[in-house]
């Protein structure tokens, strides 16, 4: 048995945790019920399929990156600070995953929530191909001994997730939010990027520093191997979001974030950009410009969301006006 030592703060690890604590939040903060006079007359039978198999399949991924990503990365990190880092965002993924279904209680039946999360998620082959394409990384670190080149592709396999795939589901409740739709979901939406944003950060981060460690043949042969990976992953996506954009004329717009994200989960690695710059939709650049939304990226919790503390029970005597 170890005992982590904190006291030692003025490092990128010590500002990524208090980053994370910052930004913390839980989904029962926001009143989704605002949504459903938006959900009904805003949006046609299109509109509610599309938003609804993105958000299952964001539920999906989340639930992986919960139950396996951050677990077996930690287990095979010999920092602990950095150790807690990933059990905390762990903890926030599956805090992901719920407010999906809190979006999902507050516009669909329980019986649509169901089929959903239980049928369509676990039929979709393109949803299922990208989940088991991150998760055989994952699965090499499940054994009490894993080599320097397991633990990177690892994390390669988590920075592709979080900072590049889950975004083609982001796009739509971004889209309709920045158009004044659904917009407290939205808002939902919005913290889960923020956090993801720090998790691909730092995990990647702790990728090049395990990089750094490898042989210059396991590093040639990573490097090849992490674009064979996000080529591969690229493909899938396309399909995927073809088969959920399609019906709402999008297709194109998404395919342009995807590769928008892929440059980013690269940067993310310490490595240049693959896919050709393109304008976003200014929906969705405004979106990300967290700047005009009170976010520091090292100093406050973002999007000018503050969680109440030391919150005082009311009394009948409060009430008492003399």
């Amino acid at each position: 048995m170890k005992a982590v030592n904190w006291n030692k703060q003025d490092d990128l690890t010590f500002m990524y945790w208090r980053q994370n604590i910052a930004q913390f939040w839980v989904d029962t903060e926001f009143k989704v019920s605002k949504d459903i006079k938006s959900w009904t007359e805003d949006l046609n039978d299109s509109e509610r399929d599309t938003y609804k198999k993105v958000l299952a399949g964001l539920t999906g991924l989340d639930t992986q990156q919960g139950d396996m990503g951050m677990p077996l990365v930690s287990l095979h990190t010999e920092d602990m600070r950095k150790q807690a880092v990933y059990s905390f965002m762990g903890m926030m993924e599956q805090i992901h995953a719920k407010s999906y279904s809190t979006i999902f209680t507050s516009l669909i039946s329980s019986s649509e929530t169901d089929y959903l999360l239980d049928e369509w998620v676990t039929a979709n082959k393109e949803l299922q191909y990208k989940a088991e394409k991150i998760n055989s990384y994952y699965m090499k670190l499940f054994k009490p001994q894993v080599g320097k080149y397991d633990q990177y592709m690892a994390r390669v396999a988590s920075v592709f997730l979080e900072s590049y795939i889950f975004y083609s589901g982001f796009f739509y409740p971004l889209y309709l939010a920045g158009q004044g739709k659904l917009t407290t979901s939205g808002e939902i939406i919005r913290k889960i990027l923020l956090d993801e944003t720090i998790h691909g950060s730092f995990t990647g981060f702790d990728a090049q520093e395990i990089f750094q460690t490898l042989t210059k043949e396991e590093q040639e042969k990573a490097e090849k191997e992490m674009y064979k990976l996000l080529l591969d992953l690229y493909q899938n996506e396309l399909v995927y979001t073809t088969d959920l954009y399609d019906q709402i004329g999008l297709t194109d717009q998404v395919k342009d974030y995807i590769e928008y994200n892929a440059n980013r989960a690269l940067a993310n690695l310490g490595y240049p950009g693959y896919f050709e710059h393109k304008d976003l939709n200014p929906i969705i650049e405004n979106a990300m410009d967290t700047s005009t939304k009170n976010h520091d990226f090292f100093s406050v919790k973002g999007d000018g969301y503050v969680v109440s503390m030391n919150v005082e029970q009311l009394e009948d005597d409060d009430f008492i006006f003399e």
